[in-house]
């Protein structure tokens, strides 16, 4: 079975949207005006009526579908679903375990840390399938009555038909490991309902941002990773390419949908999307990860959150997510002490 670094179905070369863009939050839109306050779902579609689709908006989705056409995967053909699990390879690299660097880590034997690992990965998979979901809807949603012969429709179904490949991708991965769904409790899911039916504008794009950053940069860790299962490693690798065409998409949208907005509006979508953030990191770790690898689970979570080493990891996965906020103005005071509470800053 080819590797799916080796495989991509490509018909010739495209300088853009290749799995290498990270975007480093210096763009120079500034992104200022004197638009009216959205605090309601309604007067952000109201502002989304009104806003102004440029030339470069056009570029940039066409350039995207451009990418999608060259350089795109079928996780179906690209992984090798029948290989064996060699029993001493890693779900994730160890540094991105929750416990790495613990005492509770360095009391664990070697088979509960690869059990631990897998568990985790699953977790963070079924987590991505349910925000696929929410993602998907909110896409359908924007995209309600849009001409069809735009390129930001035409990418935008290309972007839905690329997150129900990684769904099922995911999916078929935990059932390989032998994990099962580690489904959010019924709190997180209210909330994860109540976004997508209410999220509009940068307040939909940027979730989807958030979501697609942080596993952005872990994934392109677990992909190099050589004491980490291949199965981890190829589903990652096609993520991180076809996510990266995701991530400037969402960019570019929240760009275009806040070009003329006023403070106001800029400040009520920065907590929105914060609270969006809060959902979707608090949930990434299931607890029962812990069980499942026979550990004290009230002590495992205990050292979770005081472990500085966790910290530090989920503060480099968010760098650039950070960046591009600020640079936007979706960071302030208020949002920033949601991302603090999440270890994002």
């Amino acid at each position: 079975m080819a590797h799916p670094a080796a495989r991509a179905r490509t018909t010739g070369t495209h300088a853009t949207d290749t799995g290498t863009d990270t975007d480093t939050g210096t763009d120079t839109d500034t992104d200022t005006g004197t638009g009216t306050h959205a605090g309601t779902t309604g007067s952000h579609a109201r502002a989304d009526a009104r806003r102004t689709h440029t030339a470069a908006d056009d570029d940039v989705a066409r350039r995207l579908l451009d990418s999608a056409a060259t350089l795109s995967y079928d996780p179906a053909v690209e992984i090798d679903w029948e290989a064996p699990l060699p029993p001493e390879h890693y779900g994730l690299n160890p540094e991105w375990s929750t416990l790495y660097g613990t005492a509770l880590w360095a009391e664990m034997t070697e088979e509960q840390r690869v059990t631990l690992t897998r568990h985790e990965v699953c977790s963070i998979m079924t987590t991505g399938i349910w925000f696929e979901m929410i993602l998907q809807q909110m896409v359908l949603r924007d995209q309600y009555l849009k001409d069809p012969a735009s390129a930001e429709f035409q990418f935008a179904l290309t972007e839905i038909a690329d997150e129900c490949r990684h769904s099922i991708m995911f999916a078929r991965a935990c059932e390989k490991m032998g994990v099962p769904q580690y489904k959010p409790n019924r709190l997180i899911a209210q909330a994860g309902r109540a976004y997508k039916a209410l999220a509009r504008g940068e307040l939909a794009y940027g979730g989807i941002l958030v979501a697609e950053e942080v596993l952005d940069v872990m994934q392109r860790d677990w992909m190099r990773g050589e004491n980490v299962l291949e199965i981890v490693r190829g589903t990652s690798r096609i993520h991180v390419v076809e996510e990266s065409r995701h991530m400037k998409f969402a960019r570019q949208e929240i760009r275009e949908r806040l070009r003329g907005a006023g403070a106001a509006r800029r400040r009520a979508s920065a907590t929105g999307i914060a609270a969006g953030a809060f959902v979707i990191v608090s949930s990434m770790v299931h607890p029962g990860v812990y069980a499942a690898a026979g550990l004290d689970v009230g002590r495992a979570l205990a050292e979770a959150r005081a472990s500085e080493h966790r910290r530090a990891m989920m503060r480099t996965s968010s760098r650039h997510l950070m960046a591009f906020l600020a640079e936007t103005g979706l960071l302030t005071r208020a949002s920033a002490a949601v991302y603090r509470r999440i270890d994002m800053l």
